[in-house]
């Protein structure tokens, strides 16, 4: 329905996904709207059909982008993954844990299985800092967590998943379209990051308890952390089934107005630093 209206009765301009906007690229001087980004191949039949048979929604553009609100259990089922869209709203209930760099080189390069039980219990792996207490009785308490970047973990994530089960990834940032195709495709995997920067505590409020903890001569931040959640988000699939990437989609559309930025820029009014309104000049 987009955004409320105003004092005036109109309504006001609707949000934008990564600067793009969700209606498109606004219309050039000729009125016609410049092109869209499309994704270039990658999946463009969209996701597999879900239990009614039909395939949900193509997204071959941001105007195809709905933002649906999803609440997902631990573990997560083979039919609410297949449903996932790029751009969807996550909410997570259930049981997740941590795991970052240490744990996956004990994991993938050491060939230490994971703790038993942890596989069985949930196949959501959360790339984050948790920010632990230990209570005057000896147990544990994470007020807040940290999302780390998870493009570091790279070439480990195909046998990470052999290896955990895992199915959803939770991290920062994401990763590229040719990794997701790569690594997350043939495990059926995944990826949703967390949105924007200062939501480690609110996260926080969404743990209800930590059921257990493992590998703590790691550290505190790199140990295994196995936590029950109530709605912890929200994050947004960021990389689908079919290894499309929503931030790559909003970055192609971005790139094909940018000469149209740089052609509207007012003159710089000083030149001592290397001012310029060129696209093609670097600046340093």
């Amino acid at each position: 329905m987009g955004a409320v209206p105003n004092n005036s009765g109109n309504r006001l301009p609707q949000a934008t996904l990564g600067g793009a906007g969700l209606m498109g690229p606004a219309p050039n001087n000729s009125g016609n709207r410049l092109p869209q980004a499309t994704l270039g191949g990658a999946g463009l039949m969209g996701p597999a059909p879900n239990n009614s048979g039909r395939r949900p929604p193509m997204i071959e553009r941001l105007d195809d982008v709905r933002m649906d609100e999803v609440r997902l259990t631990t573990p997560i089922a083979e039919g609410d993954l297949a449903r996932l869209k790029l751009g969807d709203v996550v909410y997570v209930d259930g049981v997740l844990y941590t795991a970052r760099e240490s744990v996956y080189r004990r994991v993938v390069d050491e060939g230490v299985d994971l703790p038993a039980g942890v596989r069985a219990l949930t196949n959501v792996n959360f790339h984050c800092s948790p920010a632990a207490t230990v209570r005057p009785d000896g147990t544990y308490a994470v007020e807040a967590v940290t999302a780390t970047a998870s493009f570091r973990f790279g070439k480990s994530m195909s046998r990470w998943f052999e290896r955990s089960g895992a199915k959803v990834i939770v991290g920062k940032a994401g990763l590229t379209e040719l990794a997701y195709r790569e690594w997350f495709v043939p495990h059926g995997a995944v990826y949703l990051t967390t949105v924007g920067y200062g939501l480690g505590a609110a996260y926080g409020t969404c743990i209800k308890r930590v059921v257990d903890v493992h590998w703590l001569e790691l550290g505190i931040a790199q140990a295994l952390w196995v936590l029950e959640v109530e709605k912890l988000g929200p994050f947004l699939v960021e990389g689908d089934r079919q290894g499309r990437s929503l931030f790559a989609l909003a970055n192609r559309e971005i790139n094909l107005r940018l000469d149209e930025v740089y052609r509207g820029l007012p003159p710089f009014s000083m030149g001592r630093f290397g001012e310029t309104t060129a696209r093609t000049d670097e600046v340093v």
